[in-house]
């Protein structure tokens, strides 16, 4: 008999008041009364403490979480946890880092008051890597966040431990944020649907603000199409986007046949892998069995794309070197972690390119949009390769062997942060041999989040995703 110890894949679904339920249907029950919100609650703190041990994805647990203001909302009393890189009112904001002591902050950052209207009860705060910067969580020195499906695996990044929570079966969704794949990885990794909305979409934050190019975007990650289309239409209905057309609630396909654009290799030349390539061109043929017209497409991004958004990356981990102490009196850059210095370090050298490097990335959205002349979406994966064994990407790697290592892996992901485009990811209904999950990824023109949750609805509900309570 297999010992919890020995045991690879976790999860926390039981007969409890979450049940199997997602966001939606949780909501439901409780809007019916077929159970309570502080029942529900208790027993996702239950479930949390059940995989925790083994899954490290928790940062700050609240003792006694309060609903939240929306008590009207979509998701009126699911629960839920916030990314620690997000304030939350009377919680410290760790950023994953070990370079300073971080404090209770005083208020919720706007963002965390878009996500509190949708009427979520808050568990606490997740794990990610330092500051956001790789797509594991992992560090020098604390443990890693595990994968619910394999342990052995890394969870994705930055948002890991919120993916593994809801994939692990703790909570139905999860706040995750994404600046260069950080929602869209993870959702990959495990099993996840995970969107990146566009640019402007929900609130920004005041860093996002900052930004000469503003590359980061808020979400969730979910088990299922329909929360995240709700999430989306909640997050409209607390503060519809200014520039964007409304999007309303999606509520399924809509049956219309669309022209879709795949691209199985990389624009920066990064081979795809065997299995990887294999669900994507599995995926290209469900799409023209349910009547889509699928062909090639060409990307033609600038040769200097990776290294430049690489140099955007270092700018931005110098500025943290620079900056540090707003976030708490004892930063010390030197404790910053291996890739957050080799990041600086490689930018240092290099700085005086930065005015032709934000000349550059901001011209990707030419080339974008050249790639969808005729086109409603482009069909991509998420990852060049499957999800890696822990270790693989940890920022005690040399650093120039471990960005060797991203830059081969993270080879799709970064190009809708720098134009500002929806993106998502889906799970593929093919795994690797040892049972993870491979994510396929679809994107779209600013403003086209109802063409991507349509055609995920489709694809669902034609081979609904994989179940970890069934490995």
């Amino acid at each position: 008999m297999t010992t919890f110890e020995e045991r690879t894949t976790v999860h926390a679904f039981r007969d409890d008041a979450l049940g199997e339920h997602d966001a939606v249907g949780l909501a439901e029950a409780l809007r019916r009364g077929e159970v309570g919100a502080a029942e529900v609650a208790r027993d996702a703190r239950e479930r949390v403490r059940a995989v925790e041990a083994r899954l490290n994805a928790v940062q700050v647990h609240i003792d006694a979480p309060a609903h939240a203001a929306g008590a009207d909302g979509a998701f009126a009393g699911v629960p839920t946890f916030v990314k620690d890189n997000t304030d939350y009112l009377g919680l410290p904001t760790g950023h994953g880092s070990a370079a300073f002591t971080p404090k209770a902050v005083r208020r919720h950052a706007p963002f965390a008051r878009q996500f509190l209207s949708s009427g979520v009860t808050v568990l606490g705060k997740t794990r990610l890597p330092e500051f956001g910067f790789s797509p594991t969580t992992e560090y020098e020195g604390a443990e890693p966040v595990r994968n619910p499906w394999n342990t052995r695996c890394s969870a994705g990044g930055s948002s890991g431990g919120s993916a593994a929570l809801v994939a692990a079966g703790a909570v139905p969704i999860a706040h995750a944020n994404d600046g260069g794949g950080s929602i869209r990885i993870p959702a990959a990794c495990c099993g996840l649907v995970g969107l990146k909305p566009t640019r402007g979409r929900v609130v920004a934050n005041a860093q996002s603000r900052q930004l000469p190019i503003d590359i980061i975007s808020d979400g969730i990650v979910s088990r299922s199409v329909r929360d995240t289309a709700a999430f989306l239409a909640a997050a409209e209905t607390y503060r519809p986007s200014p520039q964007l057309p409304p999007l309303g609630l999606v509520e399924g396909p809509s049956g219309r046949r669309l022209r879709i654009g795949f691209l199985i290799d990389s624009p920066n030349g990064v081979q795809t892998d065997t299995a990887t390539r294999a669900a994507v061109t599995e995926t290209v043929a469900t799409l023209e069995r349910l009547g889509h017209s699928v062909e090639p497409v060409e990307l033609r991004l600038d040769p200097r794309f990776t290294d430049d958004f690489l140099t955007y990356w270092g700018m931005l981990s110098f500025l943290l070197g620079v900056t540090g102490r707003t976030l708490g009196a004892d930063f010390d850059r030197r404790r910053m972690d291996g890739l957050s210095r080799g990041l600086r370090e490689a930018y240092l050298q290099h700085w005086k390119r930065t005015p032709g490097v934000l000349r550059r990335l901001k011209r990707t959205k030419t080339a974008y949009a050249a790639a969808f002349r005729g086109l409603d979406l482009v069909l991509t994966p998420v990852l060049a390769h499957t999800t890696p064994r822990i270790g693989h990407l940890s920022p005690v790697v040399p650093y120039p062997a471990l960005i060797e290592r991203i830059i081969a892996y993270v080879a799709f992901t970064p190009i809708n942060n720098v134009v500002g485009t929806p993106s998502i990811s889906v799970p593929a209904a093919r795994a690797t041999e040892d049972g993870l999950p491979i994510g396929v990824m679809f994107s779209g023109r600013p403003g086209s989040e109802r063409t991507l949750l349509e055609v995920a609805f489709q694809l669902e509900a034609d081979r609904p995703f994989r179940r970890i309570q069934e490995v």
